[in-house]
């Protein structure tokens, strides 16, 4: 089973009402938004780190960008780094790299998610190919990953980047 094929068992597993669209190729979560013509902070882009040297995944709005030292904080480690991609390839084999989409709780990895992103009504996520999206309510998002919403990045809303 794909990483698409698993999420979206997972999300009708749990009776998460989801919208799969399929798009031109896409391989940065901006040029996702642009193809799909929504807002670039509507689309979620994951971004791995390191945390302590635990790998963890952070969700952020695509136009945004990590802040290291807010994530530590909000993390409560003494390092955060980003992660190369050998280091985090293996942990998510069914997906295309770079197309995970933010459940890291399907691969146990703790996920955080951007304050701003929990902040709207709906979240689009590649699934796991970068030909493809799904978009779920928040709050089914939510519910289903339950990540720790925190604010880690700057850039985050219209007219702040």
């Amino acid at each position: 089973m794909d990483c698409k094929e698993r999420l979206e068992r997972y999300l009708r597993d749990n009776s998460v009402p989801f919208e799969l669209q399929h798009h031109p190729l896409a391989y940065t979560a901006q040029a996702v938004a642009e193809s799909e013509h929504v807002p670039g902070r509507l689309v979620a882009k994951v971004v791995m780190v390191l945390a302590d040297g635990r790998l963890t995944m952070l969700a952020l709005p695509a136009p945004a960008r990590v802040d290291l030292a807010r994530a530590a904080a909000a993390m409560g480690a003494k390092e955060v780094r980003l992660a190369h991609e050998e280091e985090f390839r293996a942990a998510f084999g069914d997906c295309q790299i770079g197309a995970m989409p933010p459940f890291g709780n399907l691969y146990g990895v703790p996920t955080f998610v951007e304050r701003s992103l929990a902040e709207d009504e709906s979240i689009i996520f590649q699934a796991g190919t970068h030909t493809d999206t799904i978009r779920v309510a928040y709050k089914d998002y939510d519910r289903v990953v339950k990540p720790v919403v925190a604010e880690f990045a700057h850039g985050t809303r219209a007219g702040t980047y």
